[in-house]
Formats: C-alpha cells, sequence, structure tokens
C-alpha cells in the first residue's frame, strides 16, 4: 500500500487539518502517516487556541517517518511559523520528496490566522519552490500574489505569478470566485487547464481545502498524473461535500467516508 505524509496542524473538532487529511487519504486507498506542527483548540464554529509545537519535536516526527516508511507523497497544510516552515523545506530537500503537494494554509474558515506573517517570505523562498503542486483557494492566491482574483482572466495572471516562485505546477481553487464558482486552474508554466465543478449551496464545508489538497496527494501517491489525480480528487471532494455531515453549530464537516453509507 501507498503511504502518504500529512504535515500540518491538528484540529480537535475532527473536520480539517491533520485528521481531515488522514480521512481523506485513507479513503483514496493509500497509508496516511502526519507530522503535527500545532495543536488548535477548534470546533465547527471557530479556532479559539493554538499552541506551536517546538521545532525539535517536529523535526524527530519527519526523520521518524523517513527512516522507516517509504513515502510516496507528502502534503503540507497549517506551519504556523517561519521557522518550521524553514525547517520543513530543509526535510523536504534532505529526503528527496518530489511528490509534495503545499497546501498553503493561512486563515481558518472563522478567520483564525493560522500562519503568522512574518512566515509568508519563508513559505515562497524555502517550501513553494519544493512543491510538485501548489494548492491555493482565492485569498491565499491574493496574499501570495498581491493581486485582486474576482475571474477566470485574474486568476490565470495569479498563476502565473506564482509559478515563477518555482513550484511545477500551480491549482487555484476557485470556491471563492465571483464568476464560475468551483471553477478550479490548474498551470504548469505553459498551459491552462480548467476544472469544472458545481457549486454546492451549503454550510458543511469545514476542511474542504485539506480534503482535497490531501485526496490529491493520495491520487498522485497511487501514480496517477497530476491532471488526472487532481480530477479524481475533485469528484471525491464535491461528493464529501455533497453529503456533508450536519453536526456541530457552525460550518459542518465534509463527509470523508460518504461512500460507506
Amino acid at each position: 500500500m501507498k503511504q502518504v505524509l500529512t504535515i500540518a496542524g491538528s484540529d480537535s473538532g475532527g473536520g480539517a487539518g491533520i485528521q481531515a487529511d488522514l480521512k481523506a487519504m485513507s479513503a483514496n486507498g493509500t497509508f496516511a502517516m502526519s507530522v503535527i506542527t500545532s495543536i488548535t483548540a477548534q470546533n465547527t464554529k471557530g479556532v479559539t487556541a493554538i499552541h506551536d509545537l517546538p521545532d525539535t519535536i517536529i523535526e524527530a516526527q519527519i526523520d521518524a517517518i523517513f527512516d522507516d516508511f517509504e513515502v510516496a507523497a507528502v502534503k503540507t497544510g497549517m506551519l504556523s511559523t517561519a521557522t518550521t516552515t524553514a525547517l520543513v523545506g530543509r526535510k523536504m530537500k534532505q529526503y528527496g520528496v518530489t511528490k509534495l503537494v503545499v497546501d498553503p494554509v493561512m486563515v481558518s474558515k472563522s478567520g483564525h490566522e493560522l500562519l503568522q506573517p512574518n512566515a509568508i517570505d519563508w513559505l515562497k523562498q524555502d517550501l513553494i519552490p519544493l512543491a510538485y503542486l501548489l494548492t491555493p483557494n482565492i485569498p491565499e492566491a491574493e496574499r501570495l500574489t498581491g493581486l485582486t482574483i474576482r475571474s477566470l482572466p485574474e486568476a490565470r495572471e495569479a498563476a502565473k505569478a506564482l509559478h515563477k516562485l518555482g513550484c511545477q505546477h500551480v491549482l487555484i481553487k476557485g470556491g471563492h470566485l465571483l464568476e464560475r464558482p468551483a471553477t478550479d486552474l490548474l498551470y504548469d508554466g505553459r498551459f491552462f487547464r480548467m476544472y469544472k465543478g458545481e457549486f454546492i449551496d451549503t454550510t458543511t464545508t469545514h476542511g474542504t481545502g485539506c480534503t482535497y489538497a490531501s485526496a490529491i496527494a493520495a491520487q498522485l501517491a497511487l501514480g496517477k498524473p497530476i491532471a488526472d489525480a487532481i480530477e479524481t480528487a475533485k469528484t471525491y471532494t464535491t461528493s464529501a461535500i455533497r453529503h456533508g455531515l450536519s453536526i456541530g453549530h457552525g460550518h459542518g464537516p465534509t463527509n470523508h467516508f460518504f461512500f460507506l453509507q
């Protein structure tokens, strides 16, 4: 069985972060492993506290994984600090990770900062250039580029700017697009590919970005070309949203194992 690693923060509510990553990777047919960077006190209503783990324990977790497992792909999520971001970049270089999916998690759905502002430059310098795929949503792409994105042409310009940071592929997720919402845009430095999706009017969207990026990482680990990996992951994530769970009193989680019902 292919083994996939997520490096991200823990969501005590179980809908996003490490918990969503592990569920999505497992649901997509891989063995999921984790390195926890931060512990959040979180539920469907929001984030109430964050405790960043020491870089020494983060590094020890990464070393433990690569010492024993054959890691086919890695997905990064919440990294929180500049030093952790730099550390993860250094370890990815050390272990020669080629299938690296970087989800540049910056702000929670409730508006809580998950990446310290001084870490953004480190993300751009130390991690994004190593990415096989970068998966920002619209607000994240805007913060990384300084551009305003409301339409597909503006998304194309942002994708070009992000690709210049050194990643191999950019997938701008279109859930926040005013024009053709739920249309994602993939750019490889030469060509664009659109992934049209169904915009589902629901509040059960907690952890959607984590789920999507993790599903892509799993599909890449299984050997699918990137275009097919994204297609499969998008179909899976859309179904997880459609069958979302109406639990909690805020933004409910997606249903990662909808196919078991």
